[in-house]
């Protein structure tokens, strides 16, 4: 199943994203009272999440925080999503550092992959796909995902849960970034999109159905949802 919604303005964008998240939430912890397993991405999403969560009402201790991807940087690096969560959300909810499941930025790419998934092995099920309660994910202007460009090796990796990329076409370029068949064995996928400088791409991907990273998304037993503010999605129903 795929939704898609393009919001009116910013509050019914930050009121869909904390309602769909608090669905995943609640359905999680209420499953044998375990924890909500929540893969979260950089960029925009960050501040639109430091408005939308606090208004979730939660048992925040079962949450646990992964990186969709990360950069290999250290993590009081500007480009370090782990920092960007330390600083923007950190406070806003009463989680904590620990609750975060950090890259090792001591690590080359390959190495700190490697070690991402022994960390989430604590999570999962050794045996067999992760499956993620939800994941929040972006899209570049060039269609890419987590850290899965067009025409990478990192894009067609299907043989670990976390891959890693060295030369990515923006910078950082050293990244780990979940695999194409972890993202779509999570029970929610959920594309925030806002921008101008996105709508082309959300067509290209939406509507025409280009062969794009993003567009390789698509939960095997789970839903999927885009939400879109009305610049991201100006040229969805446009000749």
């Amino acid at each position: 199943m795929t939704g898609i919604v393009v919001a009116t303005d910013e509050e019914q964008l930050l009121s869909r994203i904390s309602n769909l998240i608090a669905r995943a939430a609640d359905d999680a912890i209420s499953r044998d009272d375990r924890i909500f397993r929540f893969g979260v991405s950089g960029g925009s999403v960050v501040q639109l999440l430091a408005k939308s969560l606090p208004n979730i009402a939660t048992d925040w201790s079962k949450w646990r925080f992964f990186f969709c991807d990360e950069r290999v940087v250290p993590l009081d690096d500007s480009e370090s999503n782990f920092g960007l969560y330390k600083s923007c959300l950190i406070g806003k909810v009463p989680v904590t550092e620990e609750q975060f499941m950090k890259v090792d930025p001591e690590l080359n790419a390959e190495n700190a992959a490697k070690d991402y998934i022994k960390k989430m092995a604590f999570f999962f099920p050794p045996d067999r796909l992760p499956r993620f309660d939800c994941l929040l994910l972006g899209v570049g202007q060039d269609g890419h995902t987590c850290s899965l460009f067009p025409g990478h090796r990192a894009l067609d990796d299907e043989n670990m849960w976390v891959t890693w990329e060295l030369n990515a076409p923006k910078p950082p370029p050293s990244r780990i970034s979940l695999t194409m068949p972890v993202i779509n064995n999570a029970r929610m996928c959920v594309f925030i999109v806002t921008g101008a400088n996105k709508a082309e791409i959300v067509k290209k991907i939406l509507r025409d159905k280009e062969d794009l990273p993003a567009t390789r998304v698509e939960p095997v037993d789970g839903t999927l949802f885009w939400l879109l503010d009305q610049e991201a999605g100006r040229l969805l129903n446009s000749d």
